[in-house]
């Protein structure tokens, strides 16, 4: 991510919390599972400002793991997510945003000595989906399911059609109320 793109996240948190009704953070865990690849879990952290009881933002940062083709190319990723939410009902909310996805891609060593090299890729993807809260006093339960677009290109192999990486992801977390 670069210092001008960091610069407006770090602004817009800036001012949102200014008229923010409450803000809350926390660790999150899911399951995602890409059109081409194994399912994995993933493990994150995600914080939300509340701005109006129907209305807020959520800003979040997780780690996943996938293996393509059994095990011949191998992805980390590290995508961080900025999301609207609109609560539709006191429980329930659709989300979408926008992610910047930061993948490292590891070949295999046959692949490695055919002349593919390890490479990093920076992609942007959107999401959309839907997602149910409860809050416990100063403790907020969530949970939601959202989809992932992402044109990520894994198609350097020989042969080889271009691997499907768009996704889906389960996640369950706790938030503080600070």
């Amino acid at each position: 991510m670069s210092i001008k793109s960091s610069g407006f996240l770090l602004g817009i948190f800036l001012f949102t919390s200014l008229y923010a009704q409450s803000i809350a953070i926390g660790p999150q865990l899911g399951y995602h599972k890409s059109e081409d690849a194994e399912g994995s879990l993933l493990l994150g952290a995600t914080g939300r400002i509340y701005l109006a009881r129907s209305l807020a933002l959520e800003a979040s940062i997780n780690y996943r793991s996938e293996d393509y083709e059994n095990g011949t190319i191998k992805t980390k990723m590290y995508p961080v997510m900025v999301s609207g939410l609109l609560y539709f009902f006191p429980l329930f909310y659709g989300t979408v945003g926008a992610g910047w996805y930061n993948t490292k891609i590891d070949y295999s060593s046959l692949l490695n000595s055919m002349g593919l090299k390890d490479e990093t890729k920076s992609k942007f993807g959107y999401h959309f989906g839907i997602g149910a809260e409860l809050g416990l006093g100063n403790l907020i339960l969530t949970g939601d399911v959202r989809y992932v677009f992402l044109d990520l290109k894994l198609d350097k192999l020989p042969g080889l059609k271009e691997l499907k990486n768009n996704f889906y992801v389960i996640t369950a977390g706790i938030l503080f109320e600070l």
